[in-house]
């Protein structure tokens, strides 16, 4: 990876496995040799204490998602302060599901990632565009228009940059080498102009869609 950047591998396990197939995966993870990459592993909330205290010290657990807001009465929620309390160093932000299902919107995402820093943690960001919007060629303007909210918070030692095209998770279709690392430049071009371009050099950024 250019620049000296750590390399990163991120595995979102969604709304899936149950407690006990968790801990199997567990037990294969802890059987890697992960080198000097960075590994991050999310599963549901529930597994998130079990999976971390049974996971050996090269992989870190990363929550799904957190609140806009902090503790208080919001019902169904967990908060960024419950997730640093609990020393769930990584949090996942602004994947497209939540973007398209819970109708999360790139204001509310940058509370919740002002939140989430606010609060120590580090935060898996995610951008990416809808198939129809590739076809349109809009995706870097789709991508800069996901990160210009959170502009001022981008800080290459606390996030990653994480490019999932909507297109290409669980619909069969991927993403070619090229046509990520086309938009990885261009979110890198933008950063270079809109923060900086120390920021854009160290900046880590993911390809998050199915290979």
């Amino acid at each position: 990876m250019g620049g000296g950047r750590r390399m990163i591998v991120g595995g979102n396990w969604k709304c899936n496995l149950t407690k006990a197939k968790a801990m199997d995966l567990v037990e294969q993870l802890n059987g890697l040799d992960c080198g000097d990459v960075e590994v991050v592993v999310a599963p549901v909330f529930l597994h998130l204490t079990a999976v971390q205290a049974q996971l050996k010290r090269a992989v870190s657990v990363a929550a799904q998602n957190c609140s806009f807001a902090g503790m208080g009465a919001y019902t169904g929620d967990v908060s960024a302060e419950h997730l640093a309390n609990l020393e769930v160093p990584w949090v996942i932000l602004g994947h497209s599901e939540r973007r398209s299902h819970f109708r999360e919107d790139d204001a509310m995402l940058a509370t919740k990632l002002q939140h989430a820093l606010d609060a120590g943690l580090r935060v898996i960001f995610c951008v990416g565009e809808q198939k129809e919007e590739r076809e349109r060629g809009e995706t870097n303007a789709v991508v800069r228009r996901q990160l210009e909210g959170v502009a001022k918070l981008l800080d290459p030692t606390r996030v990653v940059v994480a490019y999932e095209p909507v297109w290409a998770i669980g619909t069969g279709l991927v993403a070619t080498p090229a046509q990520a690392q086309e938009t990885h430049k261009a979110i890198r071009s933008w950063l270079a102009q809109a923060v900086s371009p120390e920021t854009a050099e160290a900046m880590r950024i993911q390809y998050g869609g199915s290979v």
